[in-house]
């Protein structure tokens, strides 16, 4: 993996250029909170950052229910997760790979298994303005990849992001990986990825249907949903952590509810059976 790491670098130039960008870009993406939450103001959530959306239309929900306003850090599930076992003091994560739940209810750090909230897809993302077409099987990719037309593609860092794990899947299972891996940007979560993507700094990016379902992003290019079958299930699991406030047990109860529910079926998640 660290020659992947690698790779994603970008010239001087273009570093200074995605610095302009990013700037002008971030705005339409909610803003996390610090590293370290401050625990006087509501519930404090880890979340996986395809939820940036669909979480603050939940959490916008909630406070007009309840009066109380969570703070949310968004980030990849691997992150959040490590920060969770050394003692943050999140009461609620919701992570993009069951997995990452699994291990902290296994070291008594959770109250319970947790609930399946969501399995999710991914899509190649195309900026308008890019020369690639999006397609269900790469298939322009693919052409350009061995034309060597293709330019920068961006995915989340496999390494701790589920969703560039399953993006790096998907381009194993379509023969592309070796082609294209000298090509990647890495973002350190998908959403992170999602503006690289949508920038026009690279040609396009493999990111969470979540959030190209987003009306910033729909206006800023186009996509194709990609073949559940090119990849692991992103069965996303939630949970309530040990030491969770009322406050955070109300707000992880509103989460299983079929509003809450819904919200997450418009942004593309598949919902898990009652």
């Amino acid at each position: 993996m660290m020659r992947i790491a690698r790779r994603q670098m970008i010239s001087r130039g273009g570093l200074a250029a995605l610095a302009v960008i990013w700037c002008a870009f971030a705005a339409p993406f909610p803003a996390a909170a610090a590293a370290v939450p401050d625990a006087r103001h509501g519930p404090l959530v880890a979340a996986a950052s395809d939820l940036q959306f669909a979480l603050e239309e939940v959490l916008a929900a909630f406070a007009l229910e309840s009066g109380v306003r969570a703070r949310v850090t968004y980030g990849s599930s691997g992150n959040l997760s490590r920060q969770i076992a050394q003692g943050a003091p999140f009461e609620i994560f919701m992570s993009a790979d069951e997995s990452y739940v699994e291990s902290l209810s296994s070291r008594g750090l959770t109250q319970g298994a947790g609930d399946l909230y969501g399995i999710g897809r991914i899509v190649l993302f195309v900026p308008e303005g890019s020369p690639l077409t999006p397609d269900p099987q790469l298939a322009d990719l693919a052409r350009r990849l061995r034309d060597g037309e293709s330019g920068r593609i961006a995915i989340a860092n496999p390494e701790h992001a589920p969703y560039g794990r399953a993006a790096a899947q998907a381009l194993r299972s379509l023969g592309l990986w070796e082609a294209i891996e000298p090509r990647l940007v890495l973002g350190d979560n998908v959403a992170q990825a999602a503006q690289f993507a949508s920038t026009g700094n690279t040609d396009g990016g493999i990111i969470a249907w979540s959030l190209a379902l987003a009306p910033q992003m729909r206006e800023r290019g186009r996509y194709a949903l990609l073949p559940a079958a090119l990849h692991e299930s992103l069965s996303q699991r939630m949970v309530l952590l040990k030491g969770a406030s009322p406050a955070a047990g109300r707000l992880y109860a509103h989460l299983r509810s079929g509003a809450s529910r819904a919200v997450f079926e418009r942004y593309g998640f598949v919902l898990p059976s009652e």
